[in-house]
This record gives C-alpha cells, structure tokens and sequence, in this order.
C-alpha cells in the first residue's frame, strides 16, 4: 500500500505541485507586461459578397509627389542605405545604378532632388550632371554629388548648380538637412 501511495505522489502529485507555481508566475508576468487582456474579437461578420479594398501600394514612381528623390550609385550597399536613409523620413525614393538608368528615370518620373555618385560604370556622374543641367526638363533639378574620392571631389567644384558635395560616409542629418532645403525648390510643372 505504501508502494503506491509514493507511486501515485511520483506520478500526479509531483508535476502537479511543479506545474502550478509556474503557471501562476506566468500569470504574474503577463499581469505585469500587460498582456491579460486577450485580442478582441470581431462583433459582426462581414457579409460574403462585400468586396475587400485593393491592398495599399507605394505610390508609381510615374506619379511622383513633390519631396521625391532619385538616388544613383553603383554600390548596391550605398543605394540601400541612402534609400533606407530617406523613406524613412517620408521621401519616396527611385534608385538607379548608373547615369544611364537616371535618365531614363528622369524621362518617365518627376524629381525633386537627384543625389548622385560621380565614379560609375557606363555613364559617371559628371557625364550624368551635365546631361540633366544641359536638359530643358531637368535643368531646375537640384542635384547633390557624393564621392568617396577628394580628387573627384576637387573637379566636382568646377560645376555649376550643384547644391553640395558630401564625402563617403556622409553625415546622415547633414544629408537630410540638405535635401529638406532643396525638396522645396523646384516645383512640378502645371499639366493642362
């Protein structure tokens, strides 16, 4: 009788007596981090033919906003984080890999500030500066050069319309600070 007396305690009492402390010291901390409160159900159901709204998408790029940028580097890593750097504060954002791919950006999308890498394959962003300030369509287009190289940064003076010169790695506020200012400067032409 002893034997299963200590048996029945091993096998049902033990856990049980392990079991409930814990789970009243989860209770505890869920009381403490706010999460007694279970997700509230919905009270009415939706009626089966009642259509859903088209999910929410970035604006196109063919539909820029004023305060939209188009960033050109051939890092894929600086495109990224200047990309991450101005969504982030409310910018839509287009990024390009070359000249080449800027101006065909620059043909189909309105800009509002063009930041752009000097030393690129294909066309480099000096090639790149002249075509957009030698265009009637983007001539009012501020631009922002960055470069990684003093000497690129030195010829790069030489220019006329740049709006600043940041060397690699650029200040992030700084940047921002610049590309506020010049957001505001060109207006998008009146469609009729």
């Amino acid at each position: 009788m002893q034997f299963d007396i200590q048996e029945l305690l091993s096998t049902y009492l033990l856990p049980f007596v392990i079991a409930v402390p814990f789970a009243i010291l989860l209770f505890v901390l869920a009381l403490r981090r706010g999460d007694d409160t279970p997700p509230a159900l919905p009270t009415t159901a939706k009626p089966v033919n009642e259509p859903t709204p088209p999910p929410i998408t970035e604006t196109p790029v063919t539909e820029q906003l004023p305060g939209a940028i188009l960033l050109v580097d051939d890092s894929a890593v600086a495109r990224a984080k200047l990309r991450k750097l101005f969504v982030g504060a409310g910018y839509q954002v287009e990024v390009a890999g070359d000249g080449r791919e800027a101006m065909e950006a620059l043909a189909t999308g309105y800009f509002s500030v063009l930041i752009t890498d000097l030393e690129m394959p294909n066309m480099d962003g000096f090639e790149l500066i002249a075509a957009v300030q030698g265009s009637l369509d983007t001539e009012d287009l501020p631009i922002i050069a960055i470069t990684g190289h003093d000497e690129l940064s030195a010829r790069v003076h030489d220019y006329q319309g740049l709006y600043g010169i940041f060397k690699k790695p650029w200040n992030d506020r700084e940047l921002l600070k610049r590309v506020e200012a010049l957001a505001s400067l060109r207006k998008r032409p009146k469609t009729h």
